[in-house]
């Protein structure tokens, strides 16, 4: 090791880069988590309300822009459900209600996949502190026992 001080600044932002990389990438897996959350929130709520209509039920129908219009239920039994990859099919309540917790099923192995590696990122960003502070402590020893020595 050399006793200069230049090698161990490096070092030193280098692990520090190496955190600010880490904390955005689990800033993104935080933000990932918590849209699959409100998608999960979402498949509840149209169980939820599966469970309760009936048919000639009346319903609001989002036309999108915040618009909406009054539609009669004319067979509860005719639900289209989304398949994942643009995919839609037609079910009964009681087929649509088993996509929907089957989709839920997903999200949550999805979401503890995500919170794994969240947790992941985590322990390494720990270390990588640790070593961190290992470097600054080393490098104010080394500035300490300069100023120590006696000039010759």
């Amino acid at each position: 090791m050399s006793a200069g001080g230049g090698g161990g600044g490096g070092g030193l932002r280098q692990l520090q880069e190496q955190l600010q990389a880490i904390d955005e990438e689990v800033a993104a897996l935080e933000g990932d988590v918590e849209e699959l959350q409100t998608k999960k929130i979402e498949a509840d709520e149209a169980i939820s309300a599966l469970d309760r209509l009936e048919s000639n039920d009346t319903v609001q129908v989002p036309l999108g822009g915040d618009a909406y219009v009054r539609a009669e239920i004319q067979d509860v039994d005719e639900i289209v459900v989304s398949l994942g990859g643009g995919f839609a099919a037609e079910r009964d309540r009681e087929g649509a209600v088993d996509s929907l917790e089957h989709k839920k099923d997903t999200l949550d192995e999805r979401i503890s996949s995500l919170q794994s590696e969240i947790s992941e990122l985590e322990d390494e960003s720990d270390e990588l502190e640790q070593q961190a502070q290992q470097m600054q402590q080393q490098q104010l020893q080394q500035m300490q026992q300069q100023f120590q020595q006696p000039d010759e």
